[in-house]
């Protein structure tokens, strides 16, 4: 990876590993807002929690560059849950947010793939050991 690579994937890294943190105090104190969301999804408490964990995992993984590209592929993962829903149940906008919410995930998205392109080096190696072993 050359220099600006580096400098941009950890720039991407840092933005998503922000956005994804800053939530966990939300889901994890139970607020309002929170509990308004995954009450309308049918997933509370269940869903909050499990979302919370799965998102701190990916902010460790995104933070160290050894398993960046996992934590991008988990970020990805995780947001793509709460995009879908925001299109499907929840709409842009959740209580006068003026749809904050949505364009923070739409950032997340945008920063955890360009984390998994630019290490997806990574990925390969980890998908051929993990087959190698299996077969």
């Amino acid at each position: 990876m050359s220099k600006n690579q580096s400098i941009i994937s950890w720039v991407l890294r840092i933005i998503a590993a922000v956005i994804l943190a800053q939530t966990l105090f939300f889901k994890f104190s139970g607020a309002e807002e929170s509990k308004y969301i995954f009450s309308t999804l049918g997933l509370e408490p269940a869903g909050r929690i499990g979302s919370g964990i799965a998102e701190l995992v990916a902010v460790v993984l995104l933070l160290m560059t050894r398993t960046a590209a996992l934590g991008g592929a988990l970020g990805l993962g995780v947001i793509s849950g709460a995009i879908m829903a925001h299109l499907t149940q929840l709409g842009i906008e959740i209580q006068g947010d003026g749809g904050l919410l949505f364009y923070l995930a739409i950032a997340v998205f945008v920063c955890c793939a360009g984390v998994v392109w630019l290490h997806r080096e990574q990925l390969n190696t980890l998908v051929q050991r993990i087959f190698k072993k299996q077969f």
